[in-house]
């Protein structure tokens, strides 16, 4: 069983256009799993959630989403954020949200937990220090945690210490008994200095994972961005990865 994993893909049609072409030609998927955040910043929220819904999915929600049906304010969210977040109110369908709406907090697809942020919060906390990963791996039923909400791609290594690592290239990472927390890095919206889609893929036979990137066409985005009316500081990080 091969599974494609994707978080943050934040309403971008071109990245995960590219993504999902990527990852057929690197011998394709029996299915998705999809971290939260399909929505939000970006200008294509129907089409994304669309076109994702055309293969065997398990996705989890991420706080965009919830942002996005009313079920949590945007309050927090800076102004940006939250412009987009208003923008994409205004697009849904009453399918879509019913869609975003049904999304579970947490997913199990053995041996994986699906979250976006952590187990004890995950909605909202990020997973970027030893304290959240400490409660996610207490909280861990599964032998491995897939997580999003930073954007940001990395390892994290069950121990005394959790230890975090990077999470490199196209190289297949053995899982092995040891129990992971593992982030794929953002389909839509990068924050690592990369402006390229980073996602995953996990092969069970011979229980491996492997991290890849590929290039799309930032600025057809860019001006669908434009013409929507959305915030120049989110069309202009799309070209940086930040």
């Amino acid at each position: 069983m091969r599974a494609l994993v994707l978080a943050d893909i934040h309403a971008n049609l071109e990245a995960l256009r590219a993504v999902l072409e990527d990852a057929q030609r690197r011998g394709g998927f029996d299915v998705i799993w999809s971290l939260g955040d399909t929505v939000g910043y970006g200008p294509d929220p129907v089409a994304c959630v669309d076109l994702l819904r055309e293969y065997n999915l398990v996705a989890v929600a991420g706080n965009h989403d919830h942002a996005a049906i009313g079920q949590r304010t945007i309050e927090d969210f800076n102004y940006a954020a939250a412009e987009a977040a208003r923008w994409t109110v205004r697009q849904l369908s009453p399918e879509v949200s019913s869609f975003l709406a049904s999304l579970p907090l947490v997913a199990s697809a053995e041996p994986f937990t699906l979250v976006h942020g952590t187990l004890r919060d995950p909605i909202s906390e990020y997973l970027l220090n030893l304290d959240a990963a400490r409660s996610t791996f207490e909280l861990l039923r599964t032998r491995y945690c897939l997580v999003g909400h930073s954007h940001i791609p990395f390892l994290c290594l069950d121990d005394d210490h959790p230890r975090f690592g990077e999470f490199p290239e196209n190289q297949p990472w053995e899982l092995g008994e040891e129990r992971w927390i593992i982030n794929p890095g953002s389909a839509g919206q990068p924050r690592d200095r990369d402006p390229r889609p980073s996602y995953a893929l996990y092969d069970s036979q011979p229980g491996t994972i492997a991290r890849h990137r590929v290039a799309y066409n930032i600025a057809e985005t860019q001006e669908k961005m434009r013409r929507a009316g959305l915030p120049p500081v989110l069309i202009d990080r799309l070209n940086h990865g930040w």
